[in-house]
């Protein structure tokens, strides 16, 4: 058996099949072992922590955001992050492990779960039962009481560009570089636009698209290596290509180091 998912940047969507996959795979495998194989898999999984995880059981899979926590059968929690590209494959204990694998656990039917990544940011640690792994998140864009009026109340005081400050989990939780930009070119909000002076009607539009495209998302995952098919990105990664909705050439600008792609006439400040 052999299953890898290989996203780039995973966003809420993509995460969302992560912890999917995580449910179908681990939820009452007991783990028989844990292996470790990066000096940060290491310092976030000490040895006291993999003692610990020997044994248990896993009984139900979490997400939150851009985080997947596992509860084991003692209330203990393990919390993985992918970070910018951090994936799930699944193999068997018996085979050799696949590159960039940073960890793994292995069940006892000989199932395997390795944490692999290229960057070695992605991490895994142990959390004793009742104490929470997750920093503070915002709402969801997904989440049923999302609307206009709870984008506005998190954008209350933020006076930077509204791009940037949709990255910040604790104003939403989940969006990441791409479908915030996909969101924006949906709402025709400009990504410079300061986020504290955006007005109720766009507002609207801007709440509508940010769970529009994550929902299309999360039914669809995209942007895989393996050349699964994706939600269509009408500017992200489009720079010098005309867009979809009206011609004009996708603009790509830099804003907190990130690349920001856009169309100057739907977008227009």
């Amino acid at each position: 058996m052999s299953r890898i998912t290989h996203f780039l940047m995973p966003e809420l969507p993509e995460v969302e099949a992560a912890a999917r996959l995580l449910r179908e795979v681990a939820v009452g495998r007991t783990i028989r072992a844990v292996h470790r194989s990066h000096a940060a898999t290491r310092r976030a999984l000490p040895d006291d922590a993999v003692t610990r995880l020997v044994g248990r059981r896993v009984t139900s899979v979490e997400r939150r955001g851009k985080h997947q926590l596992l509860t084991l059968d003692d209330g203990a929690v393990v919390h993985a992050h992918f970070r910018m590209n951090g994936d799930w494959h699944v193999g068997s204990a018996s085979d050799e492990p696949p590159r960039h694998a940073r960890a793994a656990l292995d069940f006892d039917d000989g199932l395997r779960l390795t944490l692999v990544d290229s960057r070695a940011l992605a991490t895994l640690s142990l959390h004793s039962p009742g104490a929470s792994p997750l920093p503070t998140l915002g709402p969801e864009p997904t989440d049923a009481g999302f609307d206009a009026a709870s984008l506005g109340a998190a954008l209350r005081g933020r006076r930077g560009p509204i791009k940037p400050v949709l990255l910040d989990q604790r104003v939403v939780a989940g969006l990441g570089n791409i479908y915030a930009a996909e969101a924006l070119w949906r709402a025709r909000v400009s990504p410079r636009a300061p986020a504290n002076g955006i007005g109720p009607a766009r507002l609207a539009r801007l709440a509508a698209a940010m769970r529009d495209v994550l929902t299309e998302a999360i039914e669809k995952p995209g942007r895989y290596r393996t050349g699964e098919a994706a939600v269509t990105m009408h500017v992200y990664d489009r720079e010098g290509e005309p867009c979809t909705r009206c011609g004009t050439m996708i603009r790509r600008i830099v804003q907190a180091g990130r690349s920001t792609y856009f169309c100057p006439r739907c977008q227009a400040r």
